[in-house]
């Protein structure tokens, strides 16, 4: 989609209501249905983090960026996410951390990014941590610099390749939590997008379609 296009969806993405259950089920790992079905959310003391789902042009076109993330000894170890991280006690709030940690991540500075709204909170069993997603915009041409402390590589997807239906499957994975289990996973072209960034791309998606 050519952005100047996209940006007149954007009072309407604002506006739209958001599909939480049923876009985050569609990407949700089997067992993390069934578990979150025995306990009570308000016993589950999480850490607190946030993550940006930022859209800008590229030779005219819509991109949406992800990040691959560096090996490391954690669950989430080079899996492919929205840049963002934990929330610190200086930030003033939710977004300004998804907007501070854009900026340490992948270079993009707070004030070249315009944020559009907040999508459902999601909570991650593995890692104990309830993440708060926000949506926004830039207008810029973006010159991505990663942190090699956290960044392995940039992957800027096209607006059309979220949208494509095909994209979306199932295949067998390698878990922290299971060897080999078959999990609902977004893929573009080498790239496998599952878990918890893909709950939080579902409901972006699935939002998206009802707007454009």
């Amino acid at each position: 989609m050519i952005f100047a296009d996209f940006l007149n969806y954007i009072p309407k993405i604002a506006k739209e209501k958001l599909l939480c259950d049923e876009a985050h089920e569609k990407l949700s790992p089997p067992e993390r249905i069934s578990f979150l079905k025995t306990v009570n959310s308000k016993d589950i003391n999480s850490r607190k983090a946030a993550v940006l789902m930022l859209f800008y042009p590229k030779m005219s076109l819509t991109h949406l960026v992800l990040i691959v993330r560096n090996s490391y000894a954690g669950v989430h170890s080079s899996q492919i996410g929205f840049p963002g991280g934990k929330i610190e006690e200086f930030d003033h709030n939710s977004e300004a951390t998804a907007l501070r940690e854009t900026y340490e991540e992948i270079g993009v500075l707070p004030d070249q990014v315009n944020i559009v709204r907040a999508f459902s909170e999601l909570y991650i069993p593995p890692s104990n941590f309830t993440v708060y997603p926000y949506m926004g915009y830039s207008n810029d041409t973006l010159v991505f610099t990663p942190d090699p402390r956290e960044v392995f590589e940039i992957i800027e997807l096209p607006l059309s390749d979220l949208l494509e239906e095909s994209n979306f499957t199932h295949q067998i994975m390698e878990t922290s939590y299971m060897k080999q289990v078959k999990l609902p996973v977004f893929k573009f072209g080498e790239n496998i997008v599952w878990g918890a960034t893909g709950m939080m791309l579902s409901e972006l998606k699935e939002v998206l379609k009802k707007v454009l």
